[in-house]
């Protein structure tokens, strides 16, 4: 993992060194903490830093025969670590075994492969220097160069910490991002809501009925705004398009209010409603929607009673999105209420149905305001991001890529960044290598930082 790591020739060294490299990062979807960036959290250890619900290695630790103890368990912390120590010899041809040795690299500046005879060594150099400030969370972003980030943060947050960060003069602008899923998760009415109560309490709104909850949303979304928020985020299966009138929402929504379980199919038709709603009001304060489309989550039920979510049992979704997609976003064209855009799968084998459904909507007005984002979750592996890019480039127009977002919990992650650069420096390379592309370095380098840097600047109006 030298100099030139993923770059093979001298066009890809060029771009990545000269035009790549240098650009700040701009990570405008992550699940960091602000409560973490706001403390200034100092960690104990490496596995508080590097496994404390890292979802990715936790999947290949019970891969590798690794007991749940040594997972989510009481284990103490360097067993735990000795586990995934096992574990990473086994991670070859996975991207983790290139992220487990660039997160070392880069910010412990060790170059030692991780493996059980290391083990004891790593954890204690790093552990060491985990103890100095300069391996506190707000000095782990600075250290890559990262100017703006944007957490994930549910309607009912209070925002404290992002308010705490900016008062006390932190140099990386942290914004909120609206995360309004709970607020249409009606599967289970006596925990949906509890919800709406604490939605009520924020927003001082008596959500009594429908329209009420409306008007909460938009109290809530305003103070987002007011904090500097400029995106939204949805996790999604599939686009909620089904049939539905405001009397049939209403009733659904009453015959929920009241504790009783909506039917299958009042369940869609609630959630298509929110769910175009919630698209009409990122429109109206002029944000940008982000959506995540495909994942099945919590898989194992068991598992997912003893330890909760988001601990490595989701996986990949095969479902049909065109024609959902095609009704919701169409839907807010007709009636001129899409706003910039970007979608995510999680499914491969639906790159080039995304790039080319978000071309159909573009308006010649805002240059790449429909978006297929980058690689996703299972895809974001050197596969995954080249075919990504690849598709992207076919379909679309690849100069106007808003570029990587991390997408992580950890302050480790932003390696992922280089990463990227990287991989996309090797392919436009190797197209120059190959012939295919002008040897114009400038052109090409302007492109690159653009990707990297600048069209994100640009196109979330950061300023």
């Amino acid at each position: 993992m030298n100099r030139d790591f993923l770059l093979h020739n001298q066009a890809a060294k060029t771009l990545y060194h000269e035009y790549a490299k240098k650009m700040p990062i701009i990570d405008f979807h992550c699940h960091l903490s602000p409560f973490e960036i706001a403390t200034n959290r100092k960690f104990n250890n490496l596995t508080e830093l590097w496994l404390e619900g890292d979802h990715y290695k936790m999947r290949a630790m019970r891969a590798n025969g690794v007991d749940e103890n040594f997972i989510t368990g009481n284990a103490s912390d360097f067993e735990k670590f000795v586990k995934w120590a096992e574990t990473v010899p086994y991670t070859l041809m996975n991207p983790l075994y290139h992220w487990t040795h660039l997160e070392l690299k880069r910010y412990f500046g060790i170059d030692t492969i991780l493996n059980p005879s290391t083990a004891k060594e790593i954890y204690n150099e790093a552990t060491s220097l985990l103890q100095t400030e300069e391996y506190r969370a707000k000095h782990l972003i600075k250290k890559m160069n990262v100017e703006i980030v944007c957490t994930t943060d549910d309607p009912i947050d209070d925002l404290k910490y992002h308010k705490q960060i900016v008062d006390q003069g932190y140099s990386v602008k942290v914004l909120p991002a609206w995360r309004p899923d709970k607020a249409m998760a009606a599967e289970n009415p006596e925990e949906y809501n509890t919800y709406l109560d604490k939605l009520s309490k924020v927003s001082g709104i008596d959500i009594s009925g429908y329209e009420n909850l409306l008007k909460a949303l938009k109290i809530r979304q305003t103070f987002f705004n007011s904090m500097g928020c400029k995106l939204s985020d949805h996790g999604i299966e599939n686009f909620y398009t089904e049939k539905y009138t405001n009397k049939e929402i209403n009733d659904i929504f009453n015959k929920i209010r009241t504790g009783n379980h909506p039917t299958e199919l009042e369940l869609l038709k609630f959630k298509s409603a929110l769910f175009y709603q919630f698209a009409v009001m990122n429109h109206d304060f002029g944000w940008t929607q982000q959506f995540h489309v495909g994942a099945i989550r919590n898989n194992n039920t068991r598992m997912l009673k003893l330890i909760g979510t988001d601990k490595g049992y989701d996986s990949i979704g095969g479902f049909d999105i065109a024609k959902g997609m095609s009704i919701f976003l169409n839907r807010l064209e007709l009636n001129e209420k899409l706003t910039k855009t970007i979608v995510y799968n999680i499914n491969p084998s639906d790159n080039e149905l995304m790039a080319t459904m978000v071309g159909n909507f573009n308006d010649g007005l805002i240059p790449g305001k429909m978006q297929f984002g980058s690689a996703w979750w299972f895809n974001d592996q050197k596969d995954g991001m080249q075919a990504q890019v690849k598709a992207l480039s076919n379909m679309g127009l690849l100069g106007r890529f808003v570029g990587m977002t991390t997408d992580s919990r950890s302050f480790l992650s932003y390696t992922r960044h280089e990463y990227f650069r990287r991989i996309l420096c090797n392919l436009i390379g190797t197209d120059i290598e190959n012939g295919e592309l002008p040897a114009d370095m400038k052109m090409l380098g302007e492109m690159i930082e653009g990707i990297c840097y600048y069209n994100a600047k640009r196109y979330f109006e950061f300023g």
